[in-house]
């Protein structure tokens, strides 16, 4: 826990039962392994009934939670902003260590024998962690894709996928994006573009994940008004009405479960396990090799 006091503060009634309720909220990810954002936060409490869903109170959450925090009363690390990171270097200079942990650095290629090749791509990076958490374990490639791809990216996927359809891979595109204007356009979007860029249209099939109208039914998200302004906004509403969902209402968990489970569909457990395995023998080579360091390093330094 990172709790740290910087600056007084006396809560209303009404912002120390928010501060509370966000505790016990925060408390529940954090056994399950999660760090939340703030708008992840924000709809859980418009889940529970006990916010409306308005911009208005998104930021009046987002000052109540400021102000606990800089009182001591809130976990500074509970809450992360993934629009914004901060790169480090890591720095080893026993080589010891270095070779204790040189089982940890191998790491096989689990999809080059596999049939398919799969990539997940989201919308928001702020749901980027989510994503990263149910693809790590596969070892799938990922990507947060900041709303309408970039033209440099959109272009640079085309060739991974390119590269890859030339192996004699099925190449596989898993989307996830909100349930609006926009974040519906996107998927064709991106279905259009790795068209384009691969040279080769519909090889690269492209599966919008998640949000999807049987999962708003399933799920029940809280609804925001569809955005007029948008300029897919006509289209958009005479297919769903004016009611729009945003992707990170979903329970991170439930979209872990979602894309793991989508993941599975394209893997060869026999082909895995036989990668697998292969890798357990290289890391019991590269352990006896900690074992004997001492006795290596004398016969270099000689």
């Amino acid at each position: 826990m990172a709790k740290e006091f910087y600056k007084h503060w006396r809560p209303n009634e009404k912002s120390e039962a928010l501060v509370s309720i966000a505790q016990s909220i925060i408390e529940d990810y954090q056994r399950e392994g999660y760090t939340l954002t703030l708008r992840q936060l924000y709809y859980q409490f418009v889940a529970r009934d006990l916010i409306e869903n308005s911009e208005r109170s998104y930021k009046n959450l987002g000052t109540v939670i400021t102000k606990a925090r800089m009182a001591g009363l809130l976990d500074w690390e509970a809450i992360e902003d993934r629009n914004r990171e901060h790169k480090e270097f890591w720095f080893q200079e026993d080589e010891t260590s270095v070779i204790e942990r040189l089982p940890n650095y191998i790491q096989f290629d689990q999809w080059d024998r596999q049939p398919f090749y799969v990539e997940v791509w989201v919308e928001k990076e702020a749901l980027g962690n989510v994503v990263s958490r149910a693809c790590d374990p596969y070892l799938v490639p990922h990507m947060s894709c900041k709303g309408y791809l970039s033209a440099s990216e959109a272009w640079r996927a085309g060739k991974r996928y390119e590269q890859k359809l030339y192996d004699g891979k099925r190449c596989v595109l898993i989307h996830l994006g909100d349930h609006d204007p926009s974040g519906i356009d996107m998927t064709r979007d991106n279905r259009d573009r790795i068209d384009l860029f691969t040279r080769m249209p519909q090889e690269v099939e492209v599966v919008r994940l998640a949000l999807n109208r049987d999962q708003i039914d399933q799920f029940n998200p809280p609804p925001n008004p569809a955005k007029i302004t948008d300029s897919r906004a006509k289209e958009y509403i005479k297919r769903f009405g004016s009611t729009s969902w945003e992707l990170d209402a979903l329970e991170p968990q439930v979209m872990t479960e979602m894309i793991q489970s989508e993941i599975d569909k394209y893997i060869d457990e026999r082909i895995w396990n036989e990668v697998a395995n292969e890798q357990k023998d290289v890391e019991h080579l590269l352990s006896k090799l900690h074992s004997r360091w001492p006795d290596i390093k004398h016969l270099l330094e000689c």
